[in-house]
């Protein structure tokens, strides 16, 4: 099992936080351990490949906080939204912060739906990442700049005027052209997976109980 796990005596270091790294890629889970144990406050206790280890790892562990990445597998962009929602679901108490390259408005919204704490670019900066660490770990939210303009637009968005992101705004054309979900993916050069997500989303916004019904309910209101 692609797990690395490393025993600690936090108190003996005199460290608080204990943190768990979710992560796919190697390289980035060992600069992620290598940027947050300079600090004192902060000790990586584990660290997990895929969402089967990620559920192992943390049930062992216990840590109080995760970071945890979107994509866990060349199979799904989103699946550690499942993830998101498990752990939050089962360890209220743990601390969950998305760290992914995505930044599509949908998702942030449905990670906090989720239960995430907040939700930040990986071409965040060393202090930037430890701040909205230490931000979750205080019971508080943590967004760097772009996502929290997602949050800003969403509560200025009037719940009656549903407003589809860029994303679901193409997989919604493509849609009214009949293709099917492998067809958009291979268009917009997403997975099969990532382009379901959207149309969920889209049939949510739309209050839509099927595809045809969503793209009738879009023409309607102009989106196509």
């Amino acid at each position: 099992m692609n797990v690395r796990e490393r025993s600690v005596m936090v108190r003996s270091r005199g460290r608080e936080l204990t943190i768990v790294l979710v992560d796919d890629h190697a390289i980035v889970r060992q600069g992620l351990r290598s940027i947050l144990e300079r600090e004192d406050d902060m000790c990586v206790v584990g660290e997990a490949t895929t969402a089967a280890e990620a559920r192992t790892v943390i049930d062992r562990l216990r840590p109080d906080f995760v970071l945890l990445d979107l994509k866990l597998s060349t199979g799904s962009d989103t699946e550690g939204l499942e993830v998101c929602s498990e752990l939050t679901e089962r360890y209220p108490d743990i601390g969950v912060l998305v760290l992914t390259t995505f930044l599509d408005d949908a998702l942030v919204l449905e990670a906090i739906h989720r239960g995430a704490k907040g939700y930040v670019i990986k071409d965040v900066d060393t202090s930037g990442l430890v701040s909205s660490i230490r931000a979750v770990a205080r019971n508080e939210s943590a967004f760097d700049s772009r996502s929290a303009s997602v949050m800003v637009r969403s509560i200025r968005t009037a719940p009656d005027e549903p407003t589809l992101t860029e994303r679901e705004q193409g997989v919604l054309e493509l849609l009214a052209h009949g293709l099917s979900n492998r067809d958009i993916g291979r268009r917009l050069f997403i997975s099969e997976t990532t382009v379901k997500f959207h149309v969920r989303n889209i049939m949510r916004k739309l209050s839509a109980s099927s595809r045809a019904e969503a793209v009738y309910e879009a023409s309607k209101m102009g989106l196509i």
